[in-house]
């Protein structure tokens, strides 16, 4: 089992405007540089609905950066089972993938585009397989609080579309660990390390109500080696910087990781 752990863009950077999500317009490089510093893997890049215009993702040289994917934040919109939509907002992200040789485009699936209604998700399906066969080269993965079942249902249209794990949303939304990955580990290409309790409350590693061992162990019976992404609380307490929290967030998930393995030397 490798840990190839990263952080989501932004993490390592102030809250912008109380956020809990925006792109790190004044820091994104130096973001690198404390990822390197930390010997972290990987950034997933963002695009939020208010960088769009201007995300340094359609205007810089990004190829010399150890970036894993791109969370296309701006597309949780209800508008997203619309062929217009995505033509205007997700195919530009793609070609920018392309230029900057970045492999994955997380698409999330939640709140006002959360695929629950029926017809919207067929809609949507009947829309989102063209991608798969129009860009060929490029992963979709797709964040999604459906039941493991329905999401399949979308990942199966596609041989490059994926699933990205998000440990706290699975854990809110009432589903068991060992169901869930047992019908999804196939598909699964990215996990996002967030810890929530069943209120639905976002809370530091190790405070909530995420089994946190039972899923790396059993991603390691399942022999998943691709990306794991800390996608965690932010800061709200000011308990340090933030390359001091995300360092001792590191250091909490790689002392579960050294204790699944562990078990396997006795």
């Amino acid at each position: 089992m490798n840990l190839r752990l990263g952080c989501l863009q932004g993490r390592l950077s102030p809250p912008i405007d109380n956020k809990v999500q925006e792109f790190p317009f004044d820091t994104w490089r130096e973001e690198f540089k404390l990822l390197e510093k930390l010997n972290l893997n990987h950034i997933e890049w963002i695009v939020t609905k208010n960088s769009f215009d201007n995300n340094p993702l359609f205007i810089e040289d990004l190829t010399k950066y150890p970036i894993s994917s791109i969370c296309s934040d701006h597309l949780i919109d209800g508008c997203i089972i619309f062929g217009w939509f995505l033509e205007k907002y997700l195919d530009p992200v793609c070609e920018a993938a392309i230029k900057n040789n970045i492999k994955n485009i997380t698409i999330p699936l939640l709140e006002q585009s959360n695929m629950e209604n029926d017809n919207e998700r067929k809609s949507f399906c009947n829309i989102i397989k063209k991608y798969g066969e129009k860009y060929k080269e490029l992963n979709f993965t797709f964040e999604m609080e459906l039941s493991p079942l329905k999401q399949l249902e979308i990942v199966n249209l596609s041989d490059n579309f994926y699933i990205t794990y998000d440990t706290g949303n699975q854990n809110f939304c009432g589903y068991d660990h060992k169901y869930s990955l047992y019908h999804l580990h196939n598909k699964i290409n990215n996990v996002h390390l967030k810890d929530r309790d069943f209120s639905g409350l976002s809370l530091p590693p190790g405070k909530g109500d995420t089994d946190f061992e039972l899923i790396f162990q059993l991603l390691k019976e399942y022999k998943y080696d691709g990306y794991y992404t800390l996608q965690t609380a932010r800061n709200t307490k000011k308990e340090g910087s933030e390359f001091e929290i995300i360092k001792k967030y590191k250091e909490y998930f790689l002392g579960i990781f050294d204790k699944v393995n562990e078990k396997e030397t006795r």
